[in-house]
């Protein structure tokens, strides 16, 4: 007799249906799993059988045969313990045929637990896009798997009390939909923290109001970090089309939260500058999320820029123009999204007192020039604002007055992001930073008076065609701040200026 009993296995970060089918026949005891499984999958045949006699069922004892559909698609982890443990027994005739609207996912402890698994959200949409009406998770999974609206979500404990269900002897209850409560998002590192840096704050301010790449040169000490952490306490809050692919990404890697399921503040993503390539693109044997994919819809912050490997700081840059990120294995490719804004920090020197007042710099002018070089041309070219954070004075450090805080800022960048919203409504473009040329075209349109400021500036700093719209898109943006229709000469300069560092040249 032949069991098929409808799971979910995962592609990336997507979710697609599997079909477990278990055939149960006569012959010398074996059990045998077929459709590609890995070492994972193979090992579920100890699992299901401890398992079934430790919950109170019948082992049979005949050949078992499983084969996870679609064969040729290669098939990992422990999601498929339930499923095949169910088809077992429903081809054993231990409990009642499967509900042919319902799929199964969960792994198995030896007692009959169930244990919870990764990417329960990707799988619980591609279950809802499939028509499948019922899903049976394990309990720890229940409230991330109720974000996919349009399926009724079980939370299971053990296999027995899933059997009693299947039975009708003690039916369960639907898991209720997860929703955030008021406060989730409040909390955080806040600017009212940081004393001076005006400038360095209002840098900040117009990337976060159009999504632009920033980079902080300054001193040790003189605030770099403390900036950048902050920055998410400025940024407009997620949308919900945000917020699920944003946990889409944490649910396959592990990192979201059983009791607050949901990826509501932009993610922060600070990898040491020990980071490798692949940790940062994503890959393995099957590709899963590098940490610009999990700072996808947030920030990545990148502190000491040039003590990162040439070959993962260069690995950035396809996915700072395109938004995503393509990985090629002998296994296959995969398209992960890697939509983030890029922040990063560092010295202007080894000893990271070039240009101080005090002159305390103990760097020959060769080895200051050896140590900027070590970031490219075409990685700085991406970066739209390039700051100088200077040290903080004295007076600044003991001032009475509070600083501005992150809800005051905020709400100016919610402003100028309201603008461009309604300005790109109808594309993809969600903000300055992704203008397309077409859009530069239309809506940076500059008058004489700016033509020749951008003139000058592009032949006195030998600007690129990159750099140019990125100037543009930052000008854009200063006008949105300012709530100005067309960008004036004054947002020119200002944009302007944040690409004319002097510790760059």
């Amino acid at each position: 007799m032949v069991v098929t009993a409808r799971s979910l296995g995962l592609n990336g970060i997507s979710g697609y249906e599997v079909s477990v089918e278990c055939f149960l026949s006569g012959g010398l005891p074996a059990f045998d799993i077929v459709g590609l499984p890995d070492t994972a999958v193979k090992e579920a045949r100890e699992r299901v059988r401890a398992a079934v006699k430790n919950c109170g069922a019948k082992y049979p004892v005949s050949r078992i045969t499983v084969n996870l559909a679609p064969a040729g698609r290669r098939k990992e982890g422990t999601v498929y313990d339930l499923p095949i443990l169910l088809g077992i027994l429903a081809a054993a005739e231990e409990i009642p045929a499967l509900p042919a609207d319902a799929a199964f996912v969960g792994e198995l402890s030896l007692t009959g637990g169930l244990r919870p698994i990764n990417g329960v959200l990707p799988m619980a949409m591609a279950a809802q896009r499939a028509g499948i009406h019922q899903l049976y998770v394990p309990a720890e999974n229940a409230a991330e798997a109720t974000l996919a609206r349009g399926v009724t979500v079980y939370a299971v404990e053990t296999v027995e009390q899933l059997v009693a269900h299947l039975r009708g002897k003690a039916p369960l209850s639907p898991a209720p939909v997860w929703e955030p409560e008021p406060g989730d998002q409040d909390g955080g590192p806040d600017f009212a923290d940081v004393m001076g840096q005006e400038n360095a704050k209002r840098a900040l301010e117009i990337a976060a109001a159009g999504g632009h790449n920033i980079l902080l040169i300054g001193s040790p000490g003189s605030g770099k970090s403390m900036l950048a952490r902050r920055l998410p306490s400025i940024l407009p809050d997620m949308t919900k089309e945000e917020s699920l692919q944003t946990t889409e990404i944490y649910s396959v890697a592990g990192l979201t939260e059983a009791r607050h399921p949901l990826v509501i503040r932009r993610p922060f993503r600070s990898p040491h500058h020990t980071a490798s390539a692949v940790s940062l693109t994503g890959g393995g044997a099957m590709p899963r999320p590098g940490e610009i994919s999990l700072a996808h819809n947030g920030v990545l912050f990148l502190d000491e820029l040039p003590e990162f490997d040439k070959s993962a700081m260069e690995s950035l840059r396809q996915p700072l123009e395109d938004g995503v990120v393509t990985i090629t294995r002998a296994s296959g490719s995969l398209t992960l999204p890697s939509r983030f804004m890029l922040v990063c920090a560092m010295n202007p020197c080894r000893c990271g007192w070039y240009g101080h007042p005090d002159r305390r710099c103990t760097c020959t002018e060769k080895q200051v020039e050896s140590y900027m070089r070590r970031i490219s041309g075409p990685m700085l070219d991406r970066i739209d604002l390039h700051i100088e954070v200077p040290s903080v004075d004295y007076e600044a450090m003991r001032r009475k007055d509070t600083p501005e805080s992150s809800g005051d800022i905020q709400k100016r960048v919610n402003a100028a992001r309201a603008v461009q919203q309604l300005r790109y409504a109808g594309t993809e473009v969600s903000c300055n930073a992704y203008m397309t040329p077409p859009m530069i075209g239309k809506y940076c349109a500059l008058d004489e008076r700016c033509e020749s400021i951008m003139r000058s500036a592009f032949d006195r700093l030998g600007l690129t065609g990159r750099s140019h719209d990125r100037i543009l898109r930052v000008a854009r943006t200063i006008a949105d701040l300012d709530g100005a229709e067309a960008i004036g000469p004054e947002h020119l300069a200002e944009a302007i200026q944040y690409r004319s560092s002097s510790m760059l040249k």
